[in-house]
């Protein structure tokens, strides 16, 4: 099969990039890599391209030398086996790697000055710890060691061999390390809280209570196969198409998003993905003011995908989709079943009843693309769904175990959290999530409209106060660009084509529904709201470029104010009849729960891209009806006196 410009990079182009870069500039073994990636071509020779045109392949590597801590871009001709570029990245701390989570463990576990101190506090069996490492804000940073690529570690320990490390947080202590050297820079210490004996197992031998047992099998079987077909990366099915991607920092990314409209391929997105995900903990206390994860900028969702299991991740018939990434020492490694694709039935997609002819229904059936990323203690489980009737619905389940923490003997719980088990308490904190979408309604030239509902006041034509209707008003340039939920107004934003109406002379459009929204509540002065102003609105509309991907800026490790949205609004573009981007900000304010512990049930939410005047009517009206169990189809007629229908 011929290949796509959008294919994500092969094993053997990671090895290749890596090759070209030590053999042309000189990488040693003291470099390490923190990522290669696809150099996207630019938006417009992807849609302008066509099947047999040739493909070029670009690489883009970010990597570092531990010896003098400088970081480097490289652009890579894969094609041409050259270097295209390289560039000198003057203060940037790339971010972290898997493989350092996992030195810095063992290292720590093995000095003897960090033996010694939890020897004091009697912690004497090193194998039972887990030195957890979490990167920095730079305002957070000891001030001696700011040029530095650092990290501070919790640590965390289990109570017997295979149980649950984060049960037990070793409250009071950090570890300040040197990532490059591995290098212990000092142990910060605060009161020792002790461990409270805590119920914090949930593996069935280890957590000790009786499992239910009166579920019977449930089966989801399509006995002639699935109805979506996947050929390469391109995924069809009902009248969608689309191309799958992936990579290191996002994770999956779906491109080209159509819909088959009765024989016209019709544009709905260029590209969708989650572009950041800041994780503030709300608690300013020792053991947690550090304590903001940037979970796609500072690690990357792709290098924390996990492997899918039948029967226990996916249910059903399920096609899995590899994924390829590489080490820092550039050599690949394939994560096996990291996408899952399959059907699910939803429900009713649409019914009404009768009083003559009887019901009319239609079972409703969605495409699901998922993937499940684990960040150390936190799980999150990420679904795009694609819907008979036009829609996109993005949800995201938090589960995994939560962060906590004792307090002191006596005295009261801090207001910052929920107490959850003996003297143990889970710090309040936020998942605020940025999802890129590149949205192309009917073409790349749309202009964002934002909705809000207006109830008229009492008049002479008004006289019952009923009258409600909506406004639209135009976000014009980048200026505007910053834009809140209102409740009190139900606004939604509206992306329209002004070139293209349907058959009713209304302008096709696509709707962003917002759900699952939530102000940052922080002072626009701080330490962590600096490096992420994007997290103070609920949506951002800026003009496409392709190289504005990464919201709090390219590199926020250890950052101190974002290079990103900033940056991109300053010019104040004009947004009107052009190639827009939206990044919505959107999550978990997770006030936690006594329920959320020792193992968190998922926590759901979601947000949904709905047509809007995009179709001439209900597109789903064309869905055959379902069989009923016995074999008939899904409609019931009239019969009797009353006129009300009865199944057969």
């Amino acid at each position: 099969m011929a290949m796509h410009p959008l294919e994500p990079l092969s094993a053997d182009e990671f090895r290749k990039t890596a090759a070209i870069l030590r053999r042309d500039r000189g990488v040693t073994d003291s470099w390490r890599f923190a990522s290669i990636e696809l150099r996207e071509p630019p938006k417009q020779d992807v849609k302008a391209w066509q099947p047999g045109d040739p493909v070029g392949r670009v690489s883009l590597a970010v990597l570092w030398n531990r010896e003098d801590n400088q970081a480097y871009e490289g652009v890579v001709d894969l094609v041409g086996d050259a270097v295209l570029s390289w560039t000198h990245l003057p203060g940037v701390c790339p971010n972290f790697t898997v493989d350092e989570w996992h030195d810095c463990d063992e290292a720590m576990r093995a000095h003897p000055d960090v033996i010694a101190a939890l020897a004091a506090r009697g912690i004497t069996d090193m194998s039972l710890l887990l030195i957890d490492v979490w990167t920095y804000g730079k305002a957070l940073m000891p001030e001696q060691w700011r040029d530095r690529r650092l990290g501070w570690c919790d640590v965390w320990r289990r109570e017997a061999p295979g149980t649950n490390p984060y049960a037990h947080l070793v409250s009071g202590i950090k570890f300040i390390v040197d990532m490059n050297t591995m290098e212990l820079l000092q142990i910060e210490e605060d009161v020792d809280l002790g461990s409270p004996d805590v119920q914090g197992e949930y593996i069935p031998g280890i957590w000790t209570g009786e499992q239910r047992s009166d579920l019977t099998p449930l089966h989801i079987t399509q006995p002639e196969g699935v109805s979506f077909t996947v050929e390469g990366t391109e995924l069809r099915w009902q009248n969608w198409s689309m191309r799958l991607g992936f990579n290191y920092r996002e994770g999956p990314v779906i491109y080209q998003v159509a819909y088959d409209d009765h024989g016209e391929v019709r544009d709905v997105a260029y590209r969708l993905s989650f572009a950041e995900m800041v994780v503030p903990y709300r608690d300013s206390s020792f053991d947690h003011y550090r304590r903001t994860a940037y979970d796609v900028g500072e690690w990357g969702l792709g290098y924390m995908t996990t492997s899918l299991e039948l029967g226990c991740d996916c249910l059903g018939e399920i096609v899995y989709l590899d994924a390829v990434l590489h080490d820092s020492a550039g050599e690949p490694y394939d994560i096996r079943n990291a996408i899952c694709l399959h059907e699910e039935d939803n429900a009713v997609l649409w019914k009404h009843v009768d009083g003559t002819t009887g019901a009319e229904v239609r079972r409703m059936r969605r495409m699901v693309v998922s993937c499940h990323v684990t960040v150390a203690n936190y799980e999150y489980l990420v679904y795009w769904r694609f819907y008979q009737d036009g829609n996109i619905e993005c949800e995201v389940r938090a589960t995994g175990i939560m962060v906590t923490t004792p307090y002191a003997e006596g005295a009261e719980a801090p207001r910052t959290g929920t107490v959850v088990d003996n003297r143990t308490y889970a710090p309040f904190h936020q998942h605020m999530i940025v999802a890129r979408l590149d949205l192309d309604v009917d073409g790349a030239d749309n202009t964002v409209l934002e909705v809000d509902s207006e109830a008229l006041p009492v008049s002479d034509a008004n006289p019952f106060g009923l009258d409600l209707v909506t406004n639209a008003t135009p976000v014009r340039s980048e200026s505007e660009a910053a834009r809140d939920y209102r409740w009190e107004t139900q606004r939604s934003w509206k992306v329209v084509n002004p070139t293209r109406t349907n058959r009713h002379g209304t302008n096709t459009a696509y709707k962003l529904v917002p759900t699952a929204c939530f102000p940052s509540m922080m002072d626009p002065a701080t330490a962590q709201y600096l490096r992420a102003p994007v997290i103070g609105h609920t949506l951002w509309v800026t003009r496409h470029h392709d190289d504005e991907r990464w919201p709090a800026g390219a590199h926020p490790t250890q950052s101190e104010h974002d290079d990103g949205m900033t940056r991109w609004i300053s010019d104040d573009e004009s947004l009107e009849n052009t190639d827009v981007v939206l990044w919505y900000v959107f999550g978990i304010h997770h006030i936690t729960r006594v329920e959320d512990w020792p193992i968190m049930p998922a926590d759901t939410i979601s947000f949904w891209l709905k047509p809007f005047g995009f179709f001439d009517q209900n597109p789903s009206i064309d869905v055959a009806p379902s069989d009923t169990a016995e074999g008939d189809h899904c409609h019931t007629g009239v019969d009797d006196e009353h006129g009300y229908s009865h199944h057969h």
